[in-house]
C-alpha cells in the first residue's frame, strides 16, 4: 500500500486550511461551567464558505456535483477542521451523502445528493456509539405496512438533529440485515427532546413513533448501515487526530515560553519526556488512522485483506480514544492553572476530547471485538 495523498487528495487538504485559517476556536460554553447553555444552531457562515469551495461535495460523485473523492481526502478534511474545533456537521453529513449514493435509491439520490452538495440540505446521522454488527441492538424498529415502512422506537444523543434537514435513522426489521431510513426532521410522528453533550453542543433525543417512511427513503442494502458506521468512526478518529496535534502544537509552545529557574520547562526532562510520549501517540493514531481509511476504500473497490475492514477501524479507535485523552491530559497538566482558563481556548479542546473519546468508546471494547475478528478470521 502507499499512503502518499494524491494530488487530489492535497488539493482538498488546501482548499480545507485555507477555509478554517480565520476560524476562532468555539465558544459554546461547557455544561459543567454553564448548565444547560448550548448554541442554537451550527456556523452557518463556515457552512457557506466549505460549500463554495466545493467541500461539502468533496465524497459525491460528478454527476451529483461532487469531486468524486474517497475516505481518506474526507478524513484530511476532517483533520483541518478540528484543528480549529469547527461547528459544522461535516462528518456526518458527508458520511450520509456517502451511503445514500452508494446504496440508496435513484430517487433518493435525486432528492438529497445535489442539495447535500451545495449546502442547501444538511444531513446528519442517529448513528453514533452502535457497534452496527448486531441489528438486533439498534433501538428502532422498521415494519413494512403497505407501500411504506413504519419506525417506531427512540434514538439517543443524535448530533445536529435539531438543525438537519434529513436524519438517517438505523432500524432493524427482525429479519437479516439492519435497514437505514432517511428521515425528514419535519416528519409526522417524529418528535426532538433537548439533550446536551459533553463539550456543550445541541443533541436530540429522537422519538420515532408511527413515523412513515417511503420506500424508496429506506435503504436496506445488506452491509450499508454497517458501513455507514464505519466511515462515522473513522471519521471521529480524524477528529480526534487533528485535535490532539492542535493541543501538542499549543502545548510545545506554551512550555517553550514558560520559565522556571530561568529555562524554558521545555528543556526539563520530565516535560520533555511527556511531550515525546504525546508525540507518539499521536504518531499511532495517524498511521492507523489512514490504515482504516485506505482499507474502507479499498473494500469498496474490491481488494481483500486477511481481516475485514472493521479490523482496522477497531485498532483506529483504540488508539484515538486512549490517545486523545492522554493528549489533553498532558496538556492540562503541563499548561499548570493556565490550562483551566475559560480565556484560554485549552478548556474547549478538552471538552471536545472528552466528547470524542465517549463517541468512539472505551479500549477496552475495541480490543475484545478485534479479538472475535481474530477468532473468526485467523491469521496464516
Amino acid at each position: 500500500m502507499d499512503f502518499t495523498f494524491t494530488e487530489e487528495q492535497r488539493a482538498a487538504v488546501e482548499a480545507a486550511t485555507a477555509v478554517f485559517a480565520d476560524v476562532a476556536p468555539d465558544g459554546v460554553p461547557s455544561p459543567a461551567l454553564t448548565p444547560g447553555a448550548v448554541a442554537d444552531d451550527f456556523d452557518r457562515p463556515l457552512w457557506a464558505k466549505l460549500a463554495a469551495s466545493d467541500l461539502l461535495g468533496l465524497v459525491l460523485a460528478e454527476e451529483h456535483g461532487g469531486a468524486g473523492l474517497d475516505t481518506i481526502a474526507l478524513c484530511l478534511v476532517l483533520r483541518e477542521a478540528a484543528r480549529v474545533l469547527a461547528r459544522v456537521p461535516l462528518l456526518e453529513h458527508c458520511a450520509t451523502a456517502m451511503a445514500v449514493q452508494a446504496h440508496g435509491s435513484a430517487e433518493l439520490a435525486a432528492a438529497l445528493l445535489p442539495g447535500a452538495g451545495s449546502g442547501t440540505l444538511v444531513l446528519t446521522a442517529a448513528a453514533h456509539g452502535r457497534s452496527g454488527h448486531d441489528p438486533a441492538e439498534l433501538a428502532v424498529t422498521a415494519r413494512l405496512d403497505g407501500d411504506a415502512w413504519t419506525l417506531e422506537g427512540t434514538q439517543t444523543a443524535v448530533p445536529w438533529a435539531h438543525t438537519a434537514d434529513w436524519i438517517a435513522v438505523p432500524a432493524h426489521t427482525g429479519q437479516g440485515d439492519a435497514v437505514l431510513a432517511l428521515v425528514p426532521r419535519s416528519a409526522e410522528g417524529l418528535a426532538l427532546a433537548e439533550q446536551v453533550s459533553t463539550s456543550g453542543e445541541r443533541f436530540a433525543e429522537l422519538a420515532l413513533d408511527g413515523v412513515r417512511v417511503e420506500r424508496t427513503h429506506l435503504i436496506d442494502t445488506p452491509g450499508a448501515w454497517d458501513r455507514l458506521h464505519q466511515v462515522l468512526t473513522t471519521g471521529t478518529c480524524a477528529l480526534a487526530l487533528g485535535l490532539g496535534e492542535a493541543v501538542l502544537g499549543m502545548t510545545s509552545r506554551y512550555t517553550s515560553k514558560r520559565e522556571q529557574f530561568g529555562f524554558p520547562v521545555a528543556t526539563f526532562q520530565a516535560v520533555a519526556v511527556q511531550a515525546a510520549d504525546r508525540y507518539i501517540d499521536l504518531r499511532a493514531m495517524d498511521v492507523t488512522l489512514w490504515q482504516a481509511a485506505w482499507r474502507l476504500d479499498a473494500a469498496t473497490g474490491g481488494a481483500g485483506g486477511p481481516l475485514p475492514s472493521s479490523a482496522d477501524v477497531a485498532v483506529a479507535k483504540i488508539w484515538a480514544s486512549e490517545g486523545v485523552r492522554r493528549v489533553v491530559q498532558t496538556a492540562q497538566h503541563l499548561h499548570g492553572g493556565f490550562g483551566a482558563d475559560t480565556d484560554y481556548p485549552l478548556h474547549r479542546y478538552h471538552a471536545w476530547a472528552k466528547q470524542l473519546e465517549l463517541q468512539l468508546g472505551p479500549a477496552a471494547a475495541h480490543e475484545e471485538a478485534l479479538g472475535d475478528l481474530l477468532a473468526a478470521h485467523p491469521l496464516a
